[in-house]
């Protein structure tokens, strides 16, 4: 795609707008939060909890399952499809990132289209994450990612290829570490429970 496309500029520029109202609405006015959310994010299921400040390129091209939340600093670049399933819960300063721009230099650097404007070729690769999936803070989700139902993506990591369902999954680049199976139950950390002397 031509980033300096008439169309894609005015989606942007809106859904730039619409996150900077966003950010400067007090957390404790639902109302009016949910009001703009409406507007940018039409692709929704209820209980979307985005604590703020976030960032979305689009808005439009990202579709949020049931109960999703994010801490701070969510940020999502949809210039491709971005599809996240029922109860997801994101870290803070996490990444979704679809654009990806050419290798070579001279593909990649700026030109003067036929129109007379400056411009660059851009494209993009949807992301896909799954249901009942803990994306734990400062991830970078990669495009052309799927990320399976019920996985753990550890804090810091760089998604750059797909995680199967159910794993526990870290670092950069992102792997499987292991599988995630009832042992790892809270129920089972007995320091959690014991008291407190």
């Amino acid at each position: 795609y031509e980033p300096t496309d008439p169309f894609l500029i005015k989606a942007r520029s809106k859904a730039h707008i619409l996150c900077q109202k966003y950010n400067k609405v007090k957390e404790t006015n639902v109302k009016k939060r949910n009001k703009i959310i409406d507007e940018l994010i039409p692709n929704k299921k209820e209980g979307l909890m985005l604590q703020g400040p976030i960032f979305f390129d689009y808005g439009i091209n990202t579709i949020f399952g049931k109960n999703f939340y994010a801490n701070f600093n969510f940020t999502v670049l949809d210039c491709a499809l971005v599809t996240i399933g029922d109860n997801v819960f994101v870290g803070p300063n996490v990444s979704i990132m679809t654009p990806i721009h050419p290798y070579i230099p001279n593909e990649r650097n700026m030109f003067t289209n036929d129109k007379g404007v400056l411009t660059d070729i851009e494209y993009a690769k949807p992301i896909n994450i799954g249901n009942d999936c803990w994306i734990a803070s400062n991830v970078i989700v990669c495009g052309g990612v799927t990320i399976g139902n019920g996985c753990v993506i550890g804090a810091g990591s760089v998604v750059t290829r797909n995680i199967e369902s159910n794993s526990l999954a870290c670092g950069n680049p992102c792997r499987v570490i292991r599988k995630i199976t009832e042992k790892d139950s809270v129920y089972l950390k007995n320091e959690l429970f014991e008291e407190v002397k």
